[in-house]
């Protein structure tokens, strides 16, 4: 997750747009467990996985829309999914990947998952 939270931080010293891609929901046999995460930068650049490289590229093209839109999106990849096989999503499994921009400042998000000092 560090290494996620650093790549967003450097993304937007630089100006760019991230989304963030998040696996809620499997069914099967699936790469990736339940809430892995990927990020993407308005330049296609990307970190983290939800599905160790079967269906990444597919997400990063959904980020794309995203980003410009402003809309979140879930999208499903399965086997009996045309698109799945196309992209590589042969597991046997099935996964719902929620895609959304992320708006929060990178404090904000660090100071979400690191407990406060006591």
């Amino acid at each position: 997750m560090r290494e996620i939270l650093d790549q967003i931080d450097r993304w937007q010293g630089q100006g760019k747009r991230v989304a963030v891609a998040t696996v809620v929901k499997v069914w099967g046999s699936a790469p990736r467990p339940l809430g892995s995460k990927m990020v993407i930068s308005s330049q296609g650049e990307m970190a983290g996985s939800v599905s160790g490289g079967c269906v990444e590229g597919a997400v990063v093209e959904e980020a794309r829309t995203v980003l410009d839109s402003g809309e979140p999106k879930l999208v499903h990849f399965g086997v009996s999914d045309d698109t799945a096989w196309s992209v590589g999503l042969s597991c046997g499994g099935q996964i719902e990947v929620f895609v959304e921009r992320l708006e929060a400042p990178i404090e904000q998000l660090e100071a979400a998952i690191e407990p406060p000092e006591a």
